[in-house]
C-alpha cells in the first residue's frame, strides 16, 4: 500500500474530464452538478432553482449561482507483462517499473472518485471492468501481482508458444471494457508488438482517449557498442553486434504523437519515487 500513499502526495483533485456522464469528477466547465463555481447576474433560461438568495437580497438583483460540471472518469489500465517486458539491468524488471506506475495511477484515479479497471497482455490474459474506490483499486493491485507472479513462473521453461503474443488483441480486449468517454492507459516497452499495431492503435485513437506510458530500461539507452550474447525461446543462441546509433526514445515517442497518442518515457531505474511526478502529469490529462 506504499504506492497509494506516494500517489496521493501532492495530489490534487482531477480537473479534466471528456466523459459526458454525470459522476465524482468535478471539472473546469460550469454545469449543474453541485460544487459551487460562481455567482452572476440572472440571465433568461437560467433555472430558477439555481437563484442565490443571498446575493439577490443583497444587490436587489437577480443574481443565480453556477457549478462546475461533475463526470464519470473511467480508466482500463493494460500492463504489457508479455516476456519480452521480464528483463531489467536497472533496479526492477521493466515489467515490475510499468506495474508500480500503473499502480501510481490507478490510486491518484481512485482517490479523486474515478473508476480503474485492468486489462493485462501476458501468456495468461487478465480483465477487469472499471470499479470505483479502494476496494475496486485493490482487485487491480492483486490482479497485476497475480499475472506477474504467473508471467515470472512461466518465463523459465523457454516454450516458444510462450512467445510475446501481438498486443493487438490486448488493447481490443481493454477496449471493450471501457464505457463511452473513457481513457485507455498502456504500460509497455512496445517490443514486438505485432503486424499492424501502429494502424490498431491510430485507430483506437480516433474512437478514445488513449495515452502510451513507454518503459524504457537504461541499457536500451546506454549500452555501449559492441558483441552481445543472446538465447532465444527456442533454444538457439548466438552474438548480435549493437552499433551506437539506435533510435532514441524521443523519437518513437514523437512517432507516437503523429497517431494521436499521448505519450511519456518511464525510466525504471527511477523507481516510484519519479514515477508519481510523471503520473501527475498524465493524470492531468485523462
Amino acid at each position: 500500500m506504499g504506492l497509494r500513499h506516494l500517489a496521493r502526495r501532492g495530489a490534487g483533485a482531477t480537473s479534466q474530464g471528456r466523459s459526458g456522464l454525470p459522476g465524482g469528477i468535478v471539472t473546469r466547465r460550469r454545469g449543474r452538478g453541485s460544487e459551487p463555481d460562481d455567482v452572476r447576474l440572472w440571465a433568461e433560461g437560467d433555472d430558477v432553482r439555481h437563484i442565490d438568495r443571498n446575493a439577490t437580497a443583497r444587490t436587489g438583483t437577480l443574481h443565480v449561482r453556477t457549478h462546475h460540471e461533475e463526470r464519470d472518469r473511467a480508466v482500463v489500465l493494460l500492463a504489457d507483462i508479455r516476456p519480452s517486458m521480464l528483463v531489467g539491468t536497472r533496479r526492477s524488471l521493466r515489467s515490475v517499473a510499468a506495474a508500480e506506475a500503473l499502480a501510481l495511477l490507478g490510486w491518484r484515479i481512485a482517490g479523486d472518485g474515478g473508476r480503474v479497471g485492468l486489462c493485462v497482455a501476458a501468456p495468461e490474459p487478465v480483465a477487469l471492468p472499471p470499479r470505483g474506490g479502494g476496494r475496486g483499486m485493490a482487485a487491480v493491485c492483486q490482479g497485476l501481482a497475480r499475472a506477474h507472479d504467473s508471467a515470472l513462473a512461466a518465463a523459465p521453461h523457454g516454450d516458444p508458444a510462450r512467445a510475446d503474443p501481438p498486443l493487438g488483441p490486448a488493447l481490443e480486449r481493454a477496449r471493450a471494457l471501457l464505457p463511452a468517454g473513457g481513457h485507455l492507459v498502456l504500460a509497455s516497452a512496445l517490443d514486438a508488438p505485432g503486424d499492424g499495431f501502429p494502424e490498431t492503435l491510430a485507430a483506437l485513437a480516433e474512437r478514445i482517449s488513449v495515452s502510451l506510458i513507454l518503459v524504457s530500461d537504461a541499457f536500451e539507452r546506454e549500452a555501449p557498442p559492441g558483441l552481445y550474447p543472446y538465447a532465444t525461446p527456442d533454444g538457439r543462441r548466438g552474438t548480435a553486434r549493437i552499433g551506437r546509433e539506435r533510435p532514441a526514445p524521443e523519437e518513437r515517442i514523437a512517432g507516437l504523437a503523429r497517431l494521436g497518442v499521448t505519450t511519456l518515457r518511464l525510466d525504471t531505474e527511477t523507481g516510484p519515487e519519479g514515477f508519481a511526478p510523471l503520473m501527475e502529469r498524465l493524470d492531468a490529462v485523462l
